[in-house]
């Protein structure tokens, strides 16, 4: 199977220029309206396509089918990626500079000469010997998370549209908005999607496959101290300032994000709001099991309840909000759905790597939404930042992975 070289790149280059991120401060879906740019870009390249079906919802999310070419009786399967970028970096004005035939050593990014992708920090770049790498200036993220993932679904749609001689089941396309900020799934049709398996495409080295994320809730910590004129608050006063202080660093050092790796959880602090009446502690709970998601939680009220009985004039509250769950809990059930990934991931050449996420994905909440979806590699490095960086063979690699599954499923149906 070979691919038109520029294909995926040409697409690539088309969408990171539209501005697409997302604002965890605005309550509509999408969270801007600007992603709804790019959705109604796909929309159009999908009718091209022939896809008849393809539309943009109200809340920008775009659905299409590759229909069945075949006899057999084929699970339809979703490949989704998300059109936001991350709000961690500016994504407006993105300028994509490519380094063709990469050969070693660090790369200086022409519009910030200071940020520099070295090969120490990235020792990914050693396998991308020969390679066309596709960088930003250094003043905007790229926007390979997850607009490598779009483009390769695109790709992949419309080489398995332009070969029918291949056989497949229904192939079913899903663009989501505000993956970013964790409400990806949030307005996603499922019985329109009309898809039994699905797969996301947001990962990042080839070859690396994820079956697994981080369990998730959110903790909110309100606090009501005792506030009283400064000047006559000799054994009155209870500030809300020193309290939400006192709980922060009383936390346990090794239970941080920068303490922790691999299956290791924690407890992270991520919002204070606090006057010395009043104070609100917003923190995000993470673990692989939901055994140690609790036992972070029962901590982290023990410790407000211990930093609490100091303060005897002072109220709280300790809110939980589940916020998403382990997406292997889903697909253990469902063997299948990766048996046929690893196996079209060894017939493009590679060897797979089953991994973990430190953080969720749409897969997780559709998982649980009823569509199993584990998360495939796209080719991106170093998201959410200037440093951000994708290699164009990796995409390649990534849409020559979709056509094999698509042909997986159908053989094995």
């Amino acid at each position: 199977m070979s691919l038109p070289n520029d294909t995926v790149l040409d697409r690539f280059l088309r969408y990171v220029v539209i501005d697409t991120q997302s604002d965890p401060t605005s309550h509509t879906q999408p969270s801007t309206e600007k992603q709804k740019n790019l959705g109604r870009l796909l929309e159009r390249e999908l009718k091209a396509l022939g896809l008849e079906d393809a539309h943009l919802d109200q809340h920008g999310n775009v659905y299409a089918t590759i229909p069945a070419n075949t006899n057999k009786d084929v699970p339809a399967i979703c490949f989704c990626s998300h059109m936001d970028t991350a709000p961690d970096f500016s994504g407006t004005g993105v300028k994509p500079q490519i380094v063709k035939n990469y050969q070693g050593g660090d790369i200086r990014l022409v519009g910030d000469t200071n940020q520099i992708i070295r090969v120490a920090e990235h020792p990914d770049l050693k396998d991308q010997i020969g390679h066309d790498i596709v960088t930003t200036d250094g003043t905007t993220l790229l926007g390979a998370d997850d607009k490598a993932g779009v483009a390769e679904i695109m790709s992949a749609a419309q080489f398995l549209v332009r070969n029918p001689e291949i056989p497949h089941g229904p192939v079913k396309i899903l663009f989501t908005t505000d993956e970013e900020i964790g409400r990806g799934a949030d307005k996603v049709d499922l019985e329109k999607l009309g898809a039994k398996f699905g797969y996301t495409m947001d990962g990042s080295t080839v070859g690396e496959i994820e079956n697994e994320t981080f369990s998730a809730d959110g903790v909110t910590i309100t606090v009501k101290g005792v506030a009283i004129h400064p000047g006559t608050a000799k054994g009155k006063m209870e500030n809300a300032i020193k309290i939400a202080a006192d709980i922060v660093a009383r936390l346990p050092k090794d239970q941080a994000p920068e303490t922790t790796e691999e299956r290791q959880g924690f407890i992270h602090p991520v919002g204070v709001n606090a006057s010395m009446e009043g104070a609100e502690l917003g923190f995000i709970i993470r673990d692989f099991e939901e055994k140690g998601l609790a036992e972070k939680e029962t901590l982290l009220k023990a410790i407000t309840e211990e930093v609490m009985a100091s303060y005897p004039g002072s109220t709280f509250t300790f809110t939980v909000k589940e916020q998403y769950r382990n997406m292997k809990i889903v697909l253990d059930r469902h063997p299948e759905v990766m048996e046929n990934l690893l196996e079209a991931t060894r017939r493009v050449g590679l060897e797979p790597k089953v991994t973990s996420i430190r953080g969720g994905t749409d897969g997780s909440r559709l998982s649980f939404m009823g569509l199993p979806c584990p998360n495939i590699y796209t080719g991106g490095h170093a998201y959410h930042s200037p440093l951000e960086w994708v290699s164009v063979q990796d995409m390649e690699t990534a849409v020559k992975t979709i056509v094999e599954l698509v042909k997986v499923w159908e053989e094995r149906a």
